[in-house]
């Protein structure tokens, strides 16, 4: 605490200082946990045997999950879970049954990296991570119901982790019926023969394995191999989310290559549309929402198939099916299975030297150029870059509707994650196809006429024509005609034709790729599945579950030289021999067989996806959760069709991750009869961030912010001049505040009032510890309208407010209750910090029932000092559960003045008004008085004098 500070405290005994703040908040900590204050009933038990509680409205408000992180908080850290607590005791005052808690997201590759890096076990890392947090957490005064909190490494969570896999692995996506169903539905099906196999083989004539590949195409949970983000320098594959615009691990910053590996997905394609259609009924920012849509991506277009000679067909997926009389060439992704079926021994008669790209054969000219396209980033691979690569397969398609045949190349501007990892390509209608072209070489055919004065030879333009405004020129054939129609009408005629043809339709495509679900990592969930000898994956039954994470002689995944590309993973799990390989009997009549364990983890992401189900019944060893308390807390309900979470409150950068994925567990487990909500989380609010200044020497190296000078407006570290920009809070950055430094020089009440003072919360601003002595003030003030500084005694008197105190007391009270209700914490302070210097200036003892209806508008936002103000008034119980003020709407209105209207210099009307309008609304109040219009009579109007609050002078023209 600064000198001044202690100077003036030690100058009263009763004085509200730092050291009172500690003591007040320790005490108060201490009786909320003993007393359960914050525990919330749920309908099985309590709510039952209360008819009062059960007539509560219910909220449940959640803070995304925290990761226990090594390094604490820092001030920036709690803004969110300050935030939803004065919501939520706003919320009880109100005379809501709030739940409201928190547990932590402990597994995760920072864990892992630190145990490397230490020979620390995660475990112990993270579990002292979490009692560090958890006793930060707690010095805030938060009012969580402790009972419910957990955190994802614990067995008894995971092990309901696991289960939610086994329900998603045993489903498949009824497309007719528009929700997932158990996978022994669709067994069912096949025995019967009411659904036909895909080689139409009776159900009883495929073996075990064939079953297993035929079911594993209609699983929502399943293993392929696919080409996965592959990072060496971790040791681990990542989903797309997790690698960088510029192609580099988010964690670690390693480079990250294209690979095929086999991985468990996440069959969320099939929500795709319900995804994207459920998000209207959602009270989420529009920002978030147009995030999701977009990285759903639904495009509406047709499927196109082009015989590839000797191997079948090419199918793409175009939104410009129009054009297709101009596709010349074709493109694969690198990547594509078809790629090695086309590629013939020799390069094809008359090749273009050019196509080439000077190799000798198409399998060594496509060898190389996979490698070169493997050490890009998806992003590289999309920019516009000046010079378009690509090599020629050495086969060709046939274009269906002109019986052309056009050449096949890879190029790295295609990619496997969008469409079919195909393309037709029209280059002079497309930027992209005509930049290749005209890098290989190729011919341009124009098919709409363009609306400028280019002409239609397209060999003569500088660039591609692609714009819808134009009509069909060049695309007929015998059968089919497109010229003279518009984009819109040709495209419903070609695709008529193309269905009718047998070698397409019109049809749906979204961006969204299933997701990648397998971690070659130690710290994350065990999948519950093993393998028999033949490979085919078998699900453990429920009575062992959950299947605990093993030790293991060294936990880290073996990484390897980054840049090596052509590596493959080794997962630390499968070191663990006895651990890997089994005998178990399975209960599916087969008795005990070896089998071998999956040796993948599971995603950080898994436990993030139904933790909120967990809050409601966090000590449920038999359900995943009770259906009654679900539904009492989370089903659909009036204003909230897909029920959901009633308040949500986190960072903004998890739009397309945690929440998509979320989303579509809760879907899951709705279709299947689990949980009556459709959505996890109803509303939807993202905080801003507590910005901090880094300061930088000349090498441009982050200096101590703590240790920095002004001096005349520049900035100075040990006498050298330092840049200052405003930026992130971290310990990197040596920007970094505790909030324990400032409990310890203020109070948490104090911390907890200057972050919801510093702006909207919605926005970003920048901490200023030297601010914080405003709310450390306004706290002393308080207390001094209220105790004695030199006694300790409560001033307040039993008598009755005069008119000004009622007024300016149900002003603010009418004021601050509905900025809580809108999460206005800021002009919520605002107001208080008003009456309360109305109060200090009025002087003389507070009325008791000014005083208390003071000590209940703060106690959501500083609960310490309100709960022990509240109890020095003399009540006995909690502050937490008493009723916010009610204003009394007759003190919230402005007293009026009379204000008289002229017209010619003649009294026509008197309008009772606020004292405080100006002289813009009153001039438009006077103007539309009856009497005044009707004096007017029509009249125009020359000049209109104004004089608020009492006069208005109009002459007519």
């Amino acid at each position: 605490m600064s000198e001044t500070n202690s100077a003036a405290d030690a100058a009263a005994t009763h004085r509200y200082t730092a050291a009172m703040a500690a003591d007040i908040e320790a005490r108060w900590q201490d009786f909320w946990d003993a007393e359960g204050t914050y525990e919330a009933p749920n309908p099985t038990g309590d709510l039952a045997g209360d008819p009062e509680l059960a007539a509560k409205p219910k909220k449940f408000i959640m803070d995304m999950f925290p990761y226990p992180s090594g390094a604490g908080l820092h001030v920036g850290h709690p803004l969110g879970y300050i935030a939803t607590d004065v919501f939520a005791r706003h919320q009880r005052m109100t005379g809501h049954n709030v739940l409201h808690t928190l547990g932590f997201d402990a597994f995760g590759l920072p864990a892992e990296q630190y145990a490397v890096q230490t020979g620390t076990h995660p475990r112990i890392s993270t579990e002292a991570n979490i009692a560090n947090m958890t006793a930060q957490l707690r010095r805030l005064g938060l009012g969580h119901d402790k009972r419910r909190s957990f955190a994802t490494i614990e067995s008894e969570y995971y092990k309901w982790t696991q289960w939610i896999f086994l329900q998603i692995f045993n489903s498949w996506y009824d497309t007719e019926a528009d929700r997932a169903r158990p996978i022994a539905e669709l067994v069912a099906q096949f025995e019967s023969g009411e659904r036909a196999t895909p080689d139409g083989r009776d159900w009883s004539a495929l073996n075990a394995a064939e079953r297993a590949d035929v079911l594993g195409e209609y699983r929502l949970a399943y293993a392929s191999d696919a080409p996965v983000n592959w990072s060496p320098g971790l040791g681990t594959v990542l989903a797309n989310e997790e690698v960088t615009a510029d192609g580099r691990s988010e964690r670690g910053n390693f480079p990250v290559f294209k690979a095929k590996l086999r991985q468990w997905n996440m069959r969320i394609t099939a929500y795709a549309d319900r995804l994207l259609n459920d998000l209207d009924g959602l009270d989420w920012p529009e920002a978030i929402k147009l995030q999701q849509r977009n990285w759903i991506g639904r495009s509406e277009g047709a499927r196109v198939d082009f015989p590839v000679d000797g191997a079948g067909s090419v199918t793409v997926f175009t939104t410009r099916q129009d054009t297709l009389f101009g596709a010349t060439y074709m493109v694969l992704a690198p990547e594509h299975e078809l790629v090695e079926r086309i590629i013939p021994a020799a390069w094809p008669e008359g090749t273009h030297p050019v196509w080439t790209g000077g190799h000798a054969s198409p399998a060594e000219a496509v060898t190389a150029y996979r490698k070169q396209a493997a050490a890009k980033s998806d992003v590289e691979r999309q920019a516009e870059a000046k010079d378009k690569t690509g090599v020629f397969t050495g086969a060709y398609a046939t274009n269906p509707v002109s019986g052309e045949k056009i050449p096949v190349f890879i190029a790295d501007y295609v990619l496997m994650g969008y469409g079919t990892g195909a393309i037709m390509a029209v280059p002079a209608h497309d930027a992209r196809d005509f930049a290749f072209a005209r890098a290989f070489e190729l011919p341009m055919r124009c098919v709409v006429e363009p609306s400028d004065d280019r002409g239609t030879d397209a060999s003569t333009w500088e660039d591609a024509f692609a714009s819808y405004d134009g009509k069909l020129v060049n695309s007929a054939n015998d059968e089919v005609s497109l010229n003279g129609l518009g984009v819109a009408d040709a495209k419903a005629r070609i695709t008529e034709w193309l269905k009718e043809h047998g070698v397409g339709e019109g049809t749906v495509n979204f961006r969204l790729r299933d997701w990648l679900f397998s971690r070659q990592r130690y710290w994350g969930e065990p999948f519950p599945i093993v393998y028999d000898e033949d490979g085919i994956a078998h699900p453990l039954p429920e009575s062992m579950l959950p299947l605990e994470l093993p030790e293991v002689d060294d936990y880290s995944p073996r990484t390897f030289d980054p840049d090596d590309a052509d590596t493959q993973p080794e997962t630390p799990l499968s070191r663990n021999a006895d651990w890997v390989n089994v005998t178990l009997d399975l209960g599916d009549g087969a008795g005990p067989k070896k089998y071998r364990r999956e040796t993948n983890t599971m995603p950080n992401w898994a436990g993030s996806c139904w933790y909120e189900l967990r809050y409601l019944d966090p000590n449920n060893s038999e359900k995943l959760v009770d259906p009654a308390i679900e539904e009492y807390w989370m089903g659909p309900r009036e204003g909230q069709p897909t029920g959901g979470v009633d308040l949500y409150v986190g960072g903004a950068e998890h739009a397309v991750l945690h929440l998509l994925y979320a989303r579509f567990w809760s879907k899951v487990l709705h279709d299947l009869g689990h949980v009556s909500s459709a959505e996890p989380f109803h509303k939807l609010y993202n905080q801003g961030m507590i910005q901090a200044f880094v300061y930088r020497d000349s090498r441009g190296i982050a200096v101590p912010a703590a240790e920095v000078e002004e001096r005349d407006g520049a900035f100075y570290y040990q006498g050298e001049k330092v840049s200052r920009v405003l930026g992130k809070m971290g310990k990197s950055l040596k920007n970094a505040v505790t909030p324990d430094e400032i409990c310890g020089e203020y109070g948490a009440d104090t911390l907890r009032l200057y972050e919801m003072a510093m702006g909207p919360l919605d926005v970003s601003r920048p901490w200023d510890t030297r601010a914080v002595v405003g709310q450390y003030r306004l706290l002393q003030r308080l207390w001094r309208n209220i105790v004695d500084e030199e006694t300790g005694e409560v001033t307040v008197v039993d008598a009755e407010p005069g008119e000004e105190t009622l007024r300016a007391l149900h002003k603010a009270i009418d004021g601050v209750g509905g900025d809580m209700a809108g999460m206005r914490f800021n002009t919520a302070i605002a107001k208080v910090t008003e009456l309360n210097n109305h109060l200090t200036k009025a002087g003389g003892p507070l009325p008791r029932s000014v005083a208390e209806a003071l000590v209940l508008l703060v106690a959501p936002l500083a609960p310490h000092i309100a709960e022990e103000l509240w109890h020095r008034l003399g009540h006995t119980d909690s502050v937490v559960h008493q009723d916010f003020p009610v204003a009394d709407p007759a003190y919230v209105v402005d007293e009026t003045v009379t204000c008289v209207v002229q017209v010619k210099g003649k009294v026509k009307a008197r309008l009772e008004i606020s004292p405080s309008i100006t002289d813009t609304e009153l001039e438009a109040l006077a103007l539309a008085d009856p009497a005044v219009v009707a004096a007017l009579d029509g009249a125009g109007i020359r000049k209109v004098i104004v004089r608020a609050p009492k006069l208005v002078n109009i002459v007519p023209a």
